[in-house]
């Protein structure tokens, strides 16, 4: 296979050598490294590749060529290499000039690019190789392949091949999926010495797990951690954006903490393709990449970690409260912190259940997105979510087709994304519709679709994703715990009308109606719906239980050495 090509186009001829020299000296050993300096050239360049069946990691495109040349040769790079980072070389500084955002902007809304760069004033200059980096790397991820990428083999996409690939999603291992008769997986197969039985999973090591358990895997790839004792200053249950920043704050202030969670890292979050309006990241951010980080930050500080573990029961015990994990010892702790998040709602179509994992998805797409290529696709959805969905699948699917309820997506999506969703060819929306059936022999084939008049219609479709809301993940919670009529937790002042407090003092602004007990992001009544929102509920939590460890002499306890795999 020939090497993955960057392509870079500037007209200013100075601009360009420093560029070139950029890239040549930093990654000419592993990427082809095409440097001209006109439209023509570059359009010529990637045409040859396409030709040529050659993977374009990068396209660099200078801001100096003009918005429509500009942005001509972004769509057309896009359309020839669908997989390609494309990205706006901008002249530095560009914070103060109107225009050069104004361009950036634009290009963004219209779906034209993904990121933008600064042009490197000298060949080493690290901001660049920086931004370069990571460009270079969410390709990688997109393309699976990561050196650390695990390889799951199946004889089908459905089934326990995708569990566990949901699994490995959820615990943010960079995976690939291969049919055990594709070229790629039939040269997998042929390096394990004995017989195994599908599906199953090779390690970057060479080892081999047949079929594992979800803790087996969460072992195998890092993210798991049994304890080494049952005593903590914190517990966090759950590891979405809440918990996280709960853990990392906690940690990093002194309170002994364990994160518990019955999935892995990031929670509905990691459904997210791309958070572009995430503080502190102008380029954007995968949901799987912001969960990430955080975790090696709250585990950098001293927090543990137990993934795979489904807490079952929660309960006062003299000043500890006591967690119960199936197969573990209990876990008590001076407080608590429920970051449990939501699930997506069903469709409540028995057929189309029927079809989890095989063409039916719950959530946005990730590891599923090669498994739809070149199909006509469907997302039943009208929030952030579904829009952002939609926008990933549109490089790789025939057609996507939002389907929504509502007369009208402004409702409840952010005016960026209608913008971009209108701006992207083969992104259709269908307002006022609902879906009703759907069915296929082992695989999703065809959808019924009803309008509000009740009109209905059977349409080819090879994927169907749905995000239409989510449910709290309290069902597990004791009835001393109180809930509004969603199973949402209330908290603070919102237990004042219930009548179930039972301290003197007033409880904490995210406290529940079991003292010592927190909640935050979206499990708590009233929390809005969003990964910032999340962020920030999880470190004022923490701000809150250092008030209550002062008012109620509940110390931290002295540091102690951590297990970690």
């Amino acid at each position: 296979m020939n090497s993955p090509a960057i392509v870079v186009v500037d007209p200013d001829p100075a601009a360009l050598d420093t560029l070139e020299r950029a890239l040549r000296n930093r990654y000419a050993s592993d990427y082809t490294i095409a440097c001209v300096g006109s439209a023509e050239e570059a359009l010529a360049a990637l045409e040859r590749l396409k030709e040529e069946r050659s993977p374009v990691a990068l396209v660099l495109v200078a801001h100096d060529l003009g918005g429509t040349t500009c942005g001509d040769l972004l769509d057309r790079a896009g359309q020839l290499h669908p997989h390609a980072k494309r990205a706006l070389l901008v002249p530095w500084p560009a914070s103060g000039d109107p225009l050069t955002a104004r361009a950036i902007y634009d290009a963004m809304a219209l779906g034209r690019m993904d990121y933008y760069a600064l042009k490197p004033p000298t060949p080493s200059d690290e901001v660049f190789h920086a931004a370069v980096s990571s460009f270079l790397l969410e390709w990688s991820k997109g393309r699976h392949s990561s050196p650390h990428t695990v390889h799951v083999i199946g004889e089908t996409w459905s089934g326990r091949a995708y569990e566990l690939r949901d699994t490995l999603q959820r615990c943010a291992a960079p995976h690939a999926f291969h049919l055990s008769g594709s070229e790629a997986g039939r040269e997998l197969l042929a390096q394990v010495d004995e017989e195994v039985r599908l599906p199953l999973m090779i390690l970057p090591d060479g080892q081999v797990l047949v079929d594992p358990s979800n803790l087996e895997i969460a072992q195998a790839v890092g993210g798991a951690v049994d304890p080494d004792h049952a005593e903590f200053d914190m517990v966090v249950v759950g590891a979405g954006p809440a918990g996280l920043s709960a853990a990392v704050t906690a940690a990093s202030e002194g309170l002994h903490t364990l994160v518990v969670d019955a999935g892995g890292i990031g929670g509905q979050a990691t459904s997210s393709s791309l958070i572009r309006n995430y503080l502190g990241f102008p380029q954007g951010v995968t949901g799987g990449q912001l969960a990430y980080r955080a975790y090696d930050q709250a585990w950098v500080f001293g927090a543990s970690f137990a993934f795979m573990q489904r807490a079952t029961g929660l309960e006062q015990n003299g000043d500890r409260l006591v967690l119960t994990l199936p197969g573990q010892p209990a876990v008590s702790a001076r407080t608590v912190v429920l970051a449990t998040g939501a699930e997506w709602r069903r469709l409540g179509v028995p057929a189309l259940d029927a079809l989890t994992g095989a063409g039916v998805f719950y959530g946005g797409p990730a590891s599923e997105v090669q498994a739809v290529a070149g199909e006509d696709v469907y997302i039943v959805g009208g929030a952030n979510s579904a829009g952002q969905a939609a926008l990933h699948l549109a490089p790789y699917a025939r057609r996507v087709t939002l389907v929504v309820r509502a007369p009208s997506l402004a409702a409840g999506m952010s005016h960026y994304l209608v913008q971009e969703l209108a701006a992207t060819p083969n992104v259709h929306v269908r307002l006022e519709t609902t879906v009703v059936g759907g069915g296929g022999e082992g695989h999703l084939d065809h959808l019924v679709l009803r309008s509000s008049e009740g009109h209905e219609e059977r349409v080819p479709a090879g994927g169907l994703f749905v995000l239409i809301g989510a449910r709290p993940n309290t069902d597990w919670l004791p009835a001393s715990i109180a809930r509004d009529r969603d199973g949402f937790l209330l908290t603070g002042p919102d237990l004042a009308e219930t009548g179930v407090w039972p301290l003197e003092r007033a409880p904490f602004t995210h406290e529940t109606s079991l003292p010592r007990v927190f909640a935050a992001g979206d499990a708590r009544h009233g929390s809005v719906k969003r990964v910032g929102s999340a962020v920030g509920d999880g470190a004022v939590t923490i701000q809150l239980i250092h008030a209550l460890f002062a008012a109620e002499g509940l110390y931290p306890s002295p540091p102690r050495s951590q297990v970690r795999a």
